[in-house]
């Protein structure tokens, strides 16, 4: 910290008070008036320093009196800068530092304390002292700009502001990553739940958090635009980590903080006198300011920073173009996100969902829109084939880069599919959340992409467990997006007495299921010779599968299986046996199943005979199959 000692000269008309007041063997013969205190002063040396006293004394109508009173109302800096002013002016000694340095420097310049006035004026040492001193120093520089706040209007007039901001800048591009030319103002811990996950490798982050908003984003820009260098750009997004982390309050867990207007204010978000309205629109300024630094290149900020920065655009209802943004950059690295990244709380009062479920099909339409899909490319022709054998070796290495970053973008899809089955998973817990957002998020995953369908079925199972008010006819639309072929045995153990499930989508998950077991156990010549009773054979038709595969065979399980996991992972224990009474029941449940898919006009409206001949063959199920083929369990204990 520099200080600086101006006025050397001794001065035996004046007490420790200074200029307050004055010694009572010499009278005062000017009153000065600044906001509330009162001075008496004498007009030597004050007037010969200070030239605007000079003209306002001059000016004054009762010039000829014993006491001239003069007024500064607009006085800045208060009066401890008009103190030092006077202090200087009467020769006393008077201590500069960076904490009132521009408060002085303005108020010398209110007072016109020029050198056209007086050679070695105030104004001409205080430049001196800011150029040589305070702006070489790192933490004299912010502490200098942070002091800027109190007078802005001045500051910016004669460049305070600006200078800081540029050296300040110009010594973070000098030294981006060397940790010992710090000496940090801040050693503020960061919690675990807050925006930043991990410490800045910059040193200069936690400094530069200190100042307020408007500073800190007129500083990163200069930072970022570097003149001839150029800052990693992940070190931007390192301080902007630490910046939220410093000021944002930690909304995303309490997201109730809006809708009830309450929040406890600290040191850190705002002073306690501000309501929770002005609060909200203090950290909604800050936030679109953060987002508006955030660098362009992808990885300069992690997917979880930037969705943590959404969830709270959420709740803040900060702008639109902020949001979009947002959503944008999620897009653009959904592949690292979480399913927790994704569960961006509501605070619409059109519904009442938990969660933002249009937000972020949002940011899977964007995260699609990125790129095609290998599956999705034109089929190659052979005139195109033609057209590449002539193209030059510039232009096959071109396109060979192009099918890298195709064959990347694949590989996301996958990830981002496990993702989104995921998410469905914890919103469709959510009694609010309509079937419609829920089939169209499902959909927004293309086929190749769900290599398993496992995670969708579990979501699945989860919605229809919360949403019992669902009819048939919308647990069958649920259904569509289900493809049994994808589920593993364990899945369809659990669907198989899953009672929420359409029974056509139970009888397709037992035949898959079986031609499945006896394929992997070697035998399917023997699956092959197996002969379908005719009202089997009618009720496979009706779910559209061939008997006559050599793939398939008869869909039975065996009498008991268990399956075990937590609360949310399946549980099958206790198949029952075919002789049960249960055998009746699934022929009147198929029956009527049918029947509901004829309402639908599943099969048509011309093939009157064809569909009352294959509804008597359900009706007409054994209750006991003439053929068992069992299904080989995992190697899970049965209960």
């Amino acid at each position: 910290m520099k200080f600086m000692k101006l006025g050397s000269r001794p001065d035996t008309f004046y007490t420790s008070e200074a200029v307050r007041s004055v010694s009572s063997e010499v009278s005062s013969d000017l009153i000065v008036q600044v906001k509330g205190s009162r001075y008496n002063l004498h007009k030597f040396p004050l007037l010969s320093k200070c030239l605007r006293l000079q003209k306002l004394c001059s000016e004054s109508v009762d010039s000829s009196s014993q006491h001239q009173i003069v007024q500064l109302a607009d006085f800045p800096g208060g009066v401890e800068a008009f103190e030092l002013c006077a202090k200087f002016c009467y020769g006393i000694t008077i201590t500069l530092s960076p904490y009132n340095i521009v408060a002085t420097r303005c108020a010398s310049e209110y007072l016109q304390m020029t050198e056209e006035v007086e050679k070695g004026n105030l104004i001409h040492k205080l430049d001196i002292f800011f150029n040589s001193c305070i702006l070489r120093g790192w933490k004299d520089s912010i502490v200098a700009l942070q002091t800027t706040k109190a007078l802005p209007l001045w500051s910016e007039d004669l460049g305070i502001t600006r200078r800081c901001i540029e050296a300040i800048a110009s010594k973070v591009l000098s030294h981006p990553y060397k940790v010992s030319i710090s000496n940090s103002l801040s050693k503020r811990i960061v919690k675990e739940d807050d925006f930043s996950c991990a410490s800045s490798k910059g040193w200069w982050a936690e400094d530069l958090a200190e100042l307020s908003i408007d500073l800190y984003w007129r500083t990163m820009i200069a930072i970022k635009s570097g003149g001839g260098e150029k800052i990693p750009s992940n070190l931007i997004g390192d301080a902007l980590k630490v910046y939220a982390s410093r000021w944002l309050p930690n909304v995303t867990k309490s997201f109730h903080y809006v809708k009830k207007q309450t929040m406890v204010s600290d040191s850190d978000s705002g002073s306690s006198s501000d309501s929770p309205s002005e609060l909200t629109s203090k950290h909604r300024l800050l936030l679109e300011s953060i987002v508006s630094l955030i660098p362009a290149e992808k990885g300069a900020v992690s997917c979880s920073f930037v969705s943590k920065l959404l969830k709270a655009s959420n709740i803040l209802n900060a702008s639109s173009s902020s949001k979009i943004e947002l959503a944008k950059r999620v897009a653009l690295q959904l592949e690292e996100a979480t399913s927790n990244d994704l569960l961006i709380p509501s605070l619409s009062y059109t519904n009442d969902t938990l969660y933002d479920v249009d937000l972020v099909i949002t940011i899977l339409e964007q995260f699609m829109s990125q790129g095609e899909s290998p599956s999705t490319s034109p089929p190659r022709s052979r005139l195109s084939f033609e057209r590449r054998r002539s193209r030059s070796a510039e232009n096959i290495n071109c396109e060979f880069q192009e099918s890298r970053r195709s064959s990347a973008s694949h590989s996301s899809k996958l990830k981002v599919a496990k993702l989104v089955d995921r998410y469905l998973q914890e919103v469709s817990k959510d009694v609010n959340v309509p079937l419609s957002k829920f089939i169209s998020l499902a959909e927004m995953i293309p086929d190749f992409a769900r290599t398993d369908h496992d995670d969708l079925y579990r979501a699945i199972d989860i919605y229809l467990k919360a949403h019992p008010e669902l009819n048939k006819s919308e647990r069958k639309r649920i259904c569509r997006i289900l493809d049994c072929k994808k589920l593993s045995m364990e899945a369809c153990m659990h669907a198989a007495q899953n009672e929420l499930l359409p029974l056509r989508v139970v009888v397709q998950v037992l035949f898959f299921e079986q031609a499945r077991a006896a394929a992997a156990g070697g035998c399917s010549a023997k699956v092959t010779s197996v002969d379908f009773p005719g009202n089997i054979k009618a009720l496979l038709a009706v779910h559209g599968i061939d008997p006559s595969n050599s793939k398939h065979a008869a869909p039975t399980l065996s009498s008991t299986t268990s399956i075990h996991g937590g609360e949310n992972n399946w549980c099958v224990s206790g198949f029952k046996s075919p002789k049960s009474k249960s055998s009746t029941t699934l022929r009147m449940k198929l029956a009527e199943d049918y029947e509901d898919d004829l309402d639908e006009n599943d099969l048509g409206n011309d093939d009157e005979i064809g569909r009352t001949s294959r509804f008597k063959a359900i009706c007409a199920l054994p209750t006991q199959p003439k053929r068992m083929l069992i299904i080989p369990l995992s190697p899970y204990p049965s209960t």
